[in-house]
C-alpha cells in the first residue's frame, strides 16, 4: 500500500476538482490518499499559507485557478519544492479556446453564478424534498421524473442527485397490499421508472437498516420469501405499466442517477418529436 499527500487547490468550492482527482484515484487501488482540500484561494497571501502546508508535507498538487498571479506563485513554489503541480482544466480549456476561436473570462466559480439555472436548480430540489416518499402527489405531473421502487431501493439519494442537476423528481414506494397514487395514470410527459434490486441484496440493505434504528430483525420485512414476492411482484407491476426498469443492485447512485438520465433525455426527444410531427 503506497500512501501520499495530495493537495487539491480551488479559487472555488473545489467541487469539480474534487470530483476529478476521485475519478483518477479511483483507478489506483493499491493507494492510500492523505487528501488536503484548499477552496476560495483568490489572494497571494491565501496562497503563500497553502505553499508552508505543501512544504511540510510534500505529495502532488492539482489544481484549478484562473488567476494567472496566483498559478504563477503556486507553480513557481512547486518548482522550488521540486513538487508536481497539475493544472487539471487545461487540457479541456485550451482545447474549447481552440474550437471557439474565443478567450475565457478569466472569472473564478463561473459555473456557480446565481443565474436562471442556478435558481432551477434550487427549485428542483425544493420540489424533489416536498414529494418524497409519496409526499404531495396531487402535482406529479409538475415532476421531470417519478422513481418507483420497494423500501430500500435507494429512491431518495438517487432523486436528490439528479435534483442537483436540475431535475424535478418524485418517488413513491411500492409497498405490498397498497394502491399506487391515482394521480400517476395519465401522465405521459413524466418519465416513470421503476428501481428494482436482488432480493439478497435487499435483505442485506434492510437489516442493516434494522440495525441502525434498534429494531428487531426478524419481521417480515427481512423475511427471504416475502422479500422475494415483494420484489418480484413490483417488477410484474412496472411491466404492466410499461415502465421502464433499473436495477440497482450493483450500481452506485451516480450511476443509477446517469442511466435514469440517459432515460429522460430519450424521454425527452420522444416527446419533442411526437409535438413536431403533423
Amino acid at each position: 500500500m503506497k500512501t501520499f499527500h495530495l493537495h487539491l487547490i480551488s479559487d472555488a468550492t473545489g467541487e469539480t476538482l474534487n470530483a476529478m482527482a476521485l475519478a483518477v484515484l479511483s483507478q489506483f487501488e493499491a493507494v492510500e490518499v492523505d487528501q488536503h482540500q484548499y477552496t476560495m484561494i483568490r489572494s497571494e497571501r491565501q496562497m503563500a499559507g497553502v505553499l508552508e502546508e505543501i512544504t511540510k508535507k510534500g505529495g502532488l498538487v492539482m489544481f484549478t485557478l484562473v488567476s494567472a498571479d496566483l498559478r504563477q506563485q503556486l507553480e513557481t513554489g512547486c518548482h522550488v519544492l521540486d513538487i508536481s503541480c497539475i493544472a487539471i482544466l487545461d487540457p479541456a480549456m485550451e482545447a474549447l479556446q481552440h474550437f471557439l476561436d474565443a478567450e475565457t473570462s478569466g472569472l473564478p466559480g463561473q459555473q456557480h453564478q446565481m443565474d436562471a439555472e442556478y435558481f432551477g436548480r434550487i427549485d428542483a430540489i425544493q420540489y424533489t424534498l416536498s414529494h418524497d416518499d409519496g409526499l404531495k402527489t396531487d402535482d406529479l405531473h409538475h415532476a421531470d421524473i417519478i422513481l418507483l421502487g420497494v423500501s430500500r431501493t435507494s429512491k431518495t439519494p438517487t432523486c436528490m442527485y439528479l435534483a442537483n442537476r436540475g431535475l424535478k423528481v418524485a418517488n413513491i414506494p411500492v409497498v405490498p397490499g397498497l394502491p399506487l397514487p391515482a394521480e400517476l395514470d395519465g401522465l405521459t410527459k413524466v418519465l416513470i421508472v421503476g428501481l428494482t434490486t436482488t432480493p439478497d441484496r435487499l435483505i442485506h440493505v434492510r437489516r442493516s437498516r434494522l440495525r441502525s434504528l434498534a429494531e428487531p430483525g426478524d419481521s417480515g420485512y427481512v423475511d427471504p420469501e416475502i422479500v422475494e414476492d415483494e420484489v418480484a411482484e413490483a417488477r410484474r407491476m412496472f411491466n404492466r405499466r410499461g415502465w421502464p426498469v433499473i436495477d440497482v443492485t450493483r450500481r452506485s447512485i451516480e450511476e443509477s442517477a446517469a442511466a435514469i438520465n440517459n432515460l429522460y433525455q430519450r424521454h425527452i426527444n420522444t416527446l419533442a418529436e411526437e409535438e413536431a410531427s403533423p
